[in-house]
């Protein structure tokens, strides 16, 4: 199981992450597997029998000059068959009488296309001539030569590269690399055009999580393409059409629930003070408190545009109030940070994660800062009791409370995280707690600037 896990890790490794590279790489790799097969077979089957066939019809050209020079070694006979040798079969040789054939010094070739046509060359010499020879071989001057012992002296041999080898493997070699770069060419721009539509609809889905507006988004691309984008504008139009009407309707609660509560705290005004009138005050004002959560919770970000905005501004009022409720607060940072939020509903996130912080804990410490991918890092931590781990995702739940009691004193009405989470999610980010070096609560907000 763990050979397999570390098996899928690795090849993940070195795959491209982008749709287009991964497109790219399913064309180009069975492009390069045909090349190499085709010049596999075209090399072992082809070139390599050209060149064996070429190397034949010398060795044995050169076996039967050997053979009719050692019958008759005389320099009138000789010099006639070196002129018809090269007029009709483009050989060059001189016997030297009296000579050896360890005198010749050689640079034999040891790579490349010369050493393949050397090895071919020398064993059909070594089985068709059956004589004692060295062979030299030089391609940038186009010429081979070979040196063949006789019994009474040494034949020298020369002649020209085309005699043993063929030049339709390199135009065989050309096609089919300039045909390939062409078709890669082709593929590039094809791909480029099939994954743009793709990419302006995740940059048009990102804006929408962002907040953003989503104009000037059209459809285009491939079908199966086109069909994602008008599901994305779909979906944006009723989440719109969603919030416009939630808006409208909490405008109406609103108003409805709080003119009775006006009349009852006038009504309690006028009558004279006792320990049930103050106990009548004192549920008033935890049904206001309640109202207000719900309608903090339900408003969401309502109509609020996205802006540029200072986060230290934001930061500064949310810690000047909370330090007049008593809260011992410490912001830990004094860089200089912009981003692009809705300004009213994230200091409403940040208040409440402050105030949650110091309603359990002595201090509470604030920071922030920028990740090496330009997203922003911001810690509220507090030195509390915290809250168990195995609650840490149930209290982002509406109305969930580590306390079970419904006391708006000892706990609020179970809100405060949710409308953080659903405001940072609004934004494009992530949020998420954990336990903090202080001794309590770390909350972790990370947003996209």
């Amino acid at each position: 199981m763990d050979k397999k896990k570390f098996s899928g890790v690795s090849i993940k490794t070195f795959l491209p992450r982008t749709l287009f590279a991964r497109s790219l790489l399913i064309l180009v790799i069975p492009v390069l597997l045909i090349q190499v097969i085709t010049a596999f077979i075209f090399f072992d089957r082809h070139w390599s029998k050209i060149t064996t066939r070429l190397s034949y019809a010398v060795a044995g050209e050169i076996a039967l000059i050997s053979k009719v020079i050692e019958r008759d070694s005389s320099q009138g006979f000789v010099d006639d068959v070196m002129i018809g040798a090269d007029e009709k079969l483009g050989l060059k040789f001189v016997y030297k009488e009296d000579a050896f054939l360890h005198d010749v010094t050689l640079d034999l070739p040891s790579r490349g296309w010369e050493s393949m046509v050397a090895g071919i060359l020398t064993g059909e010499l070594r089985n068709i001539v059956g004589k004692p020879f060295a062979l030299d071989i030089d391609f940038k001057e186009k010429r081979v030569q070979i040196w063949v012992q006789l019994e009474d002296g040494v034949l020298y041999v020369s002649l020209p590269q085309r005699r043993l080898f063929s030049s339709s493997g390199y135009i065989f070699l050309l096609w089919m690399m300039g045909t390939s770069l062409a078709l890669l060419v082709i593929a590039i721009l094809f791909m480029r055009n099939q994954i743009r539509p793709i990419k302006k609809l995740a940059i048009a889905a990102e804006r929408f999580g962002r907040g953003h507006d989503v104009v000037s988004f059209k459809p285009q691309g491939a079908t199966e393409v086109r069909m994602a984008a008008q599901a994305f504008l779909d979906m944006h139009r009723r989440i719109r059409r969603q919030i416009e009407q939630r808006t409208t309707m909490l405008a109406g609660v609103s108003h409805d629930l709080r003119t009775p509560l006006t009349r009852l705290k006038l009504q309690m005004a006028m009558l004279e003070d006792s320990a049930e009138v103050d106990a009548m005050k004192f549920d008033i004002q935890d049904m206001e408190k309640m109202i207000d959560g719900y309608l903090d919770f339900v408003r969401g970000e309502g109509d609020e545009k996205v802006s540029l905005t200072s986060l230290n501004v934001i930061l500064e009022k949310v810690v000047a109030s909370a330090k007049r409720q008593g809260i011992n607060i410490t912001v830990s940072t004094e860089d200089k940070i912009n981003i692009t939020v809705r300004p009213v509903a994230f200091e409403r996130c940040l208040a409440n994660l402050i105030n949650n912080a110091g309603k359990y804990a002595h201090n509470v410490w604030v920071s922030f800062d920028v990740d090496e991918k330009n997203r922003l890092i911001l810690l509220v931590e507090d030195d509390g009791s915290g809250i168990p781990e195995d609650q840490y995702e149930e209290v982002f739940r509406p109305f969930y409370r580590v306390d079970v009691s419904r006391n708006v004193e000892t706990g609020g009405i179970g809100l405060g995280l949710p409308i953080a989470m659903d405001v940072v999610h609004g934004h494009g980010g992530e949020i998420w707690l954990d336990r903090s070096e202080y001794g309590g609560l770390k909350v972790t907000i990370r947003l996209p600037l």
